[in-house]
């Protein structure tokens, strides 16, 4: 499965079967996370085995999810780009995740901190986790708002790179589906922009790293 393939396939998924998951997998997903920690500084850690953070019983928020027992935690120093930093590399460990055949979901406010499983330094941000296993079913498909709410560029044609990292942006996943961004195209130049409201900087890095692996990081460069 490619990138782009997994990108089409892959939807958030909230409800998961009672599957563990595979050493190989673990190992895998382990060796990615410690590939971007060290490349970055951020502090993404795998937790598995963990059923209290989604414990429907604890509160009724909690029960848009059933049956989560493995997630990553979206852990990183306290910077400026922090959030941005999250979810675009955040984003690499999904698709990495749907091209095993596992499922995920972002989430960014309903779980429970539970103390223990994770390690957070003094300088450091908890923002998130990201659900992950097998799910009970692959999860619907969003709609999304047309490529000229999204995008523009100083052309009256639009290069298809461009187009084609628009049509992959389309489908990075945003909070409560919100897609407030914003790809403008000026030369090969192209610049990201969030829109106000909740979570919109993290859900910036998700669509960056979607429009590079759409558009192609040769053909262009951030402004």
């Amino acid at each position: 499965m490619t990138l782009i393939e997994a990108i089409k396939e892959r939807h958030s998924v909230r409800n998961y079967l009672d599957k563990p998951l595979e050493p190989e997998k673990i190992e895998a997903i382990e060796k990615l996370i410690d590939e971007i920690n060290t490349e970055t500084g951020l502090h993404f850690q795998l937790v598995t085995d963990e059923p209290e953070a989604f414990d429907a019983s604890r509160t009724a928020r909690y029960g848009a999810f059933s049956g989560v027992r493995n997630y990553i935690t979206l852990i990183g120093p306290k910077t400026k780009t922090l959030e941005q930093d999250l979810g675009y590399h955040g984003e690499r460990i999904v698709l990495e995740a749907q091209r095993m055949g596992l499922n995920t979901c972002w989430v960014g406010l309903t779980y429970r901190k539970i103390l223990g499983v994770y390690e957070l330094g003094d300088d450091e941000k908890l923002l998130g986790v990201i659900t992950i296993g097998y799910g009970a079913d692959q999860g619907e498909r969003r709609k999304t708002r047309p490529p000229h709410c999204l995008s523009k560029a100083d052309v009256e044609e639009p290069p298809k790179w461009f187009k084609r990292g628009v049509e992959c942006a389309m489908l990075a996943p945003t909070a409560v589906n919100q897609q407030k961004f914003m790809l403008t195209l000026e030369g090969d130049t192209v610049y990201a922009k969030a829109g106000k409201g909740f979570f919109t900087k993290m859900d910036l890095g998700i669509v960056k790293y979607h429009f590079e692996i759409g558009a192609g990081t040769e053909n262009f460069m951030w402004g």
